[in-house]
C-alpha cells in the first residue's frame, strides 16, 4: 500500500496586532496516521492561548501514549465542560485523524464543521451529532485520496463580518464558497489558509474581531526510503529480512556490505562494483538489481549524518554519501530495517581514531536528525 502524506498549511492572525494569538494548531504523525488538531483558547491574548496550548498539548500527548481518538478527545471535552466559565481555561477544539489508507475522522466541539478540499471543489463535510460526556459533538468522515484534503477552522473564520454588515458572519458555508472559487481556478491549494485569512480581515473591517486560524491538511502520494543495514543477528532471519525488504513500496537502500552479500545471496541477484567510484573520501557503491542504492555502512551512515543538513549544491557530483543524503532529504518516510548482527570490523582502532561511529551509535544520532528535519521516521529491528 502506497504510503498517504498530509502536508500541513496553516495561517494565524491575533486579534489584536503583536498579543499572542488565542488559537493553537497540533499536528502528529505516526507509522499509522496524521493527526491535526486546531484550538480555539476562550477570549483572546494570553490566557486564550494558554487555554489553547493547554488543550491541545494533552490531546496530542494522550494520543502519543496510545489513547484512541474518542478516547483522547472524551477526556477533554468532560474536562471542558466543567469548565464552561470565563476565569477557567475553556477551549474549543476539532481533532482530525487520516489514516495511511485515506480513511479520515473528523470530530468537532463547539467548533465549526470541517470543509472537505476536492480536486475540483471544496464543499463541507456532512456530520452527525451524538452526545459525548454530556456535550453535542460532530462527527464527519470520508477517505481522501492522493489530491484531496480538510480545512480546519477557528470560529473567528466562520463569525467574521458579524456586526459588520454580515447578519450571521461568514459562516461555514460562505467560507466554502469562497475556498471553492479558489480551488475552481487552480490556483495554489497551499495558499488556501492564508487566502481565506486575509478575506476574513477584509470582512472585519479594519482590525479582526477575533484570532483567526485556517489549517489546511493536503494529501499526496509519499516519498519513501527503505534502508535494510546490518545483517539479523541468525543467518536463519536472513531470508525474511530481505524478503520483507524488498516487498516494501517505495526506494530501496541498501547500507553495508555483509548486508549487501546477504540480499544478493537470498535474491540471487549478483552485486557489482559500481562503474563511477571517483571520490576520494565516500566509499565506494555497488549495484544489486532491484536496488535503487547499495553503499558500505558505518562510514557511509557517519558521512550522510554529518552533511544531510547542507545544500546539496556542496555535495560531491556522485558518491554513495551524496546519493543517499539527496533521497533522504527527498523522503517524506524512511523505514529503517536494523539488522542486529555485531560488525567487529566497525569496533576496530582506526574507526575510533578517525571518529567514526559504529552502525549502532550513528543509526539513532541520524534518526533524531531526519525527525528534527520533519520526517517521519519508522524504525524495525530484524
Amino acid at each position: 500500500m502506497s504510503y498517504l502524506h498530509v502536508d500541513i498549511e496553516a495561517a494565524q492572525a491575533s486579534k489584536r496586532p503583536g498579543a499572542p494569538c488565542g488559537d493553537r494548531w497540533f499536528a502528529e504523525r505516526t507509522a499509522g496516521w496524521t493527526a491535526l488538531a486546531c484550538v480555539d483558547g476562550i477570549g483572546s491574548g494570553v490566557r486564550a492561548n494558554l487555554a489553547a496550548t493547554m488543550a491541545g498539548n494533552r490531546m496530542m500527548e494522550l494520543l502519543r501514549r496510545g489513547f484512541s481518538m474518542r478516547e483522547a478527545f472524551g477526556r477533554l471535552v468532560a474536562t471542558m465542560n466543567r469548565w464552561r466559565d470565563p476565569s477557567l481555561p475553556y477551549a474549543a477544539f476539532s481533532l482530525a485523524r487520516i489514516l495511511n489508507d485515506g480513511l479520515t475522522t473528523v470530530l468537532s466541539y463547539d467548533a465549526p464543521p470541517p470543509l472537505l478540499v476536492l480536486e475540483h471543489g471544496v464543499e463541507e463535510m456532512p456530520q452527525r451529532s451524538f452526545v459525548m460526556e454530556s456535550a453535542v459533538i460532530g462527527e464527519a468522515a470520508a477517505r481522501l485520496a492522493p489530491g484531496e484534503g480538510l480545512l480546519l477552522m477557528s470560529d473567528g473564520i466562520t463569525q467574521a463580518g458579524l456586526g459588520h454588515g454580515l447578519t450571521a458572519g461568514w459562516t461555514t458555508p460562505g467560507v466554502a464558497d469562497f475556498a471553492n472559487q479558489h480551488v475552481r481556478a487552480k490556483r495554489p491549494r497551499r495558499d488556501l489558509p492564508l487566502v481565506i485569512q486575509n478575506r476574513a480581515k477584509g470582512l472585519c473591517g479594519p482590525v479582526y474581531r477575533d484570532d483567526c486560524t485556517v489549517v489546511l491538511a493536503d494529501c499526496r502520494k509519499g516519498v519513501v526510503v527503505n534502508i535494510l543495514t546490518g545483517p539479523p543477528v541468525s543467518v536463519a532471519g536472513d531470508e525474511r529480512a530481505v524478503s520483507e525488504f524488498m516487498s516494501r513500496d517505495g526506494l530501496k537502500v541498501v547500507c553495508g556490505g555483509t548486508t549487501a552479500r546477504v540480499v544478493a545471496r537470498i535474491t540471487g541477484r549478483p552485486m557489482k562494483r559500481h562503474a563511477d567510484n571517483a571520490s576520494l573520501i565516500a566509499p565506494p557503491r555497488s549495484r544489486i538489481d532491484g536496488v535503487d542504492l547499495v553503499t558500505e555502512g558505518a562510514v557511509t551512515l557517519n558521512q550522510v549524518y554529518n552533511i544531510i543538513e547542507a545544500d546539496p549544491v556542496h555535495y560531491e557530483k556522485s558518491s554513495g554519501v551524496s546519493e543517499l543524503s539527496i533521497l533522504l532529504r527527498a523522503a517524506d518516510r524512511v523505514n529503517i530495517l536494523a539488522g542486529q548482527a555485531d560488525n567487529p570490523a566497525s569496533t576496530g582502532i582506526e574507526f575510533r581514531q578517525q571518529g567514526i561511529l559504529t552502525r549502532a551509535n550513528i543509526l539513532p544520532l541520524l534518526i533524531d536528525r531526519l525527525r528534527g528535519m520533519g520526517k517521519l521516521v519508522v524504525v524495525e529491528d530484524v
